[in-house]
Order: structure tokens, then sequence, then C-alpha cells
């Protein structure tokens, strides 16, 4: 019977180190969690910026306003019928 009890207790200190320190144990669980975690929260900000971008597509796509504030904004458009100033601030 001795050795019967010894033999299980064995088993279990065996079963029992491979869940606190062998492959696949709770610290690599915990830590597959965390980088879980963290992919998720860099996905949802992909997804975020994904949808800022399809918005802009759509909006490029349906009228020319947004094509011609672009054009403004970042070509410095000015239409025939406009006027453009300068202004050029004085040094101290």
């Amino acid at each position: 019977m001795r050795i019967l009890i010894g033999f299980l207790l064995l088993v279990l200190a065996a079963l029992q180190y491979r869940l606190w320190f062998g492959q696949l144990s709770i610290t690599d669980y915990l830590r597959q969690q965390e980088e879980i975690a963290t992919q998720q929260a860099s996905n949802q900000e992909l997804i975020k910026r994904n949808r800022m971008l399809l918005a802009d597509v759509n909006d490029l796509r349906q009228g020319l306003e947004a094509i011609e504030e672009r054009a403004r904004n970042e070509l410095g458009l000015i239409a025939a019928d406009e006027v453009f100033f300068r202004i050029i601030p004085q040094d101290p």
C-alpha cells in the first residue's frame, strides 16, 4: 500500500511540475492571453483607421467638393474667378 501511495504522490508531483513549469504551463497561458489582448487592441486601432480611409475614399468618389477641398489644402488650388492674397508677417 505504501508503494502505491508513494507512486501516486510521485505522479501528482510530476503533473504539478508540468502544470506550473513545463511546456504549455499556466505561465505560458497567461503570457499568451496578454499577447492576445495587445493584438486585439492593435487590431481595433487598425479597424478604426481603415474605416476613416474608406470614408475618405467614398467621399472622393461621390463628389467634387472633397476633391476640390483636397486640391486647395494640399496643392494650393486657386479657381479662375478667385483672387489670391498672400500675407507676409513683418519681422520685429
